[in-house]
């Protein structure tokens, strides 16, 4: 296929991406770039919110899973939804309601203190990276498939991109495109699944029904139990309030808004899993057994749609990425100034936002030469989640809702289970060569139980201290 209309047309993109940032008004000030002065309505949080978390792993690596296992990353992926729905009525509004909170480190200082909202800081900033490298790399596998340039190249346009508006203009510009590629590909993935159904399946529906039953029933007998109760724990948990998502709960209008924003998201992933999955049944009628999960999507659409809807598609994968990666460069950049550098130096209002533009470029570079490396989409997604829900969510889960909780217990909690989850991916990995989906249960669920201990240990033994 002659590449010269899909480059166009995606380049034609990428300018009209930065025009709509800049029209989004450069950020004058650190509450802009961080939390978009905490005024955002329902429709941004929501949009900015479900196009932030389809990202390329919800949409490249679902329909690569729907091609392998059928349904059963759509089952596993409920667990997600119900999470987004139990935040929104349950944590987000109480996240909004802190004063002067600008991220989850800023909230567990506040519950905590200082010490913990540097720890809390330094594992933010860690998983942003890890997130967006994951997200550069699905950009290289467009991007190279669009241009035949290297992978290396690919991953580094993508995110220079990315990392102009970013860096420019903040959450808002952040927000406003992010709602700008939602409606993109919230209207034209879908489509896509409607043209093969009616025009390039074979068999039609009762095809569509056979090939979702046999992949879907080949997915749980290879999958064992255990497994699949770490993947459910994975997409429940491992996602949870990470940095971006963090944001727009405090950056929403009011409390109702970031409760409503999340529950709405959460209704939304159902249906984008299913369309997904759906894309992949589809594939196993149309493309070659044996193709590399993260290429399914693509090979798909190549071989049924018109030029020009393929390059639309292109554009489509693009903004999906995007969208993604400027919420996690945002919020790497401010955890890092607003956790990390500021409890140690008096910033001035102008100093933090340069120090959150510089963190912005270095956490976008760092992102870059890791993305090189990630071997499979999905496999980068669970690592990050494996980690992300032991090093964070007892501590600010139990922080937001008791009312004197102990700076010990919450420093032991994080400590601990960021130790401990790391040290299990290191052995399983590297020591017994395992998958990230046979192992991520062995991780996630021992991880969150040490870190529970360890902040019932804090906590017993600051109150020992306290009446003594």
């Amino acid at each position: 296929m002659n590449n010269v209309v899909p480059v166009a047309v995606v380049s034609v993109y990428a300018v009209l991406l930065t025009y709509v940032a800049v029209r989004a008004r450069a950020a004058r000030e650190f509450a802009e770039f961080s939390l978009a002065k905490r005024a955002l309505p329902l429709a941004l949080v929501f949009g900015s919110l479900a196009a932030t978390y389809v990202g390329p792993v919800f949409s490249i690596g679902l329909v690569g899973k729907g091609f392998t296992s059928g349904f059963l990353f759509c089952a596993i992926g409920l667990a997600y939804a119900l999470q987004n729905v139990l935040v929104g009525l349950l944590v987000a509004p109480r996240l909004r309601a802190l004063e002067n909170c600008h991220t989850l480190g800023d909230a567990i200082g506040q519950k905590y203190d200082r010490k913990c909202q540097i720890v809390a800081g330094v594992i933010s900033v860690g998983l942003c990276a890890g997130f967006a490298a994951v997200m550069a790399r699905a950009g290289g596998v467009v991007l190279t498939d669009i241009s035949r340039l290297p992978n290396w190249s690919s991953v580094v346009i993508v995110v220079g991109v990315t990392a102009l508006y970013t860096t420019f203009g903040g959450l808002r510009a952040s927000v406003i495109t992010d709602a700008f590629q939602f409606t993109a590909f919230a209207l034209l993935l879908p489509a896509v699944l409607v043209w093969l159904f009616l025009f390039h399946l074979p068999g039609g529906g009762a095809a569509f029904v056979r090939e979702a039953s046999a992949a879907t029933g080949a997915g749980f007998g290879s999958t064992s139990p255990l497994a699949i109760a770490g993947l459910v724990a994975a997409f429940l948990l491992g996602e949870t309030l990470i940095p971006p998502y963090a944001n727009r709960a405090l950056a929403s209008r009011t409390t109702v808004v970031s409760r409503n924003g999340f529950v709405l998201a959460g209704l939304f992933s159902v249906a984008w899993f299913t369309v997904m999955i759906s894309l992949g049944v589809v594939a196993r009628t149309l493309i070659a057994e044996g193709t590399n999960e993260d290429y399914v999507l693509l090979n798909l659409v190549r071989k049924t749609v018109p030029t020009g809807g393929y390059a639309l598609l292109l554009v489509v994968l693009v903004s999906v990425i995007m969208s993604s990666l400027d919420s996690l460069l945002n919020a790497g950049a401010v955890a890092f100034t607003q956790d990390i550098v500021k409890p140690f130096s008096a910033l001035s209002d102008s100093a933090a936002l340069s120090t959150g533009r510089a963190a912005t470029i270095v956490i976008a570079g760092v992102a870059a030469a890791c993305g090189i490396a990630v071997h499979r989409i999905v496999d980068g997604l669970l690592t990050c989640y494996a980690i992300w829900a032991p090093a964070i969510l007892p501590a600010l889960i139990i922080g937001l809702w008791v009312k004197r909780p102990r700076p010990l217990a919450g420093i032991l909690s994080m400590g601990v289970g960021a130790a401990v989850a790391v040290t299990l991916w290191i052995i399983f990995k590297f020591i017994f060569d395992w998958p990230i989906e046979v192992c991520v249960y062995r991780i996630i669920i021992p991880g969150l139980a040490l870190a529970l201990l360890a902040y019932l240990l804090g906590h017993w033994m600051a109150r020992a201290k306290t009446e003594a």
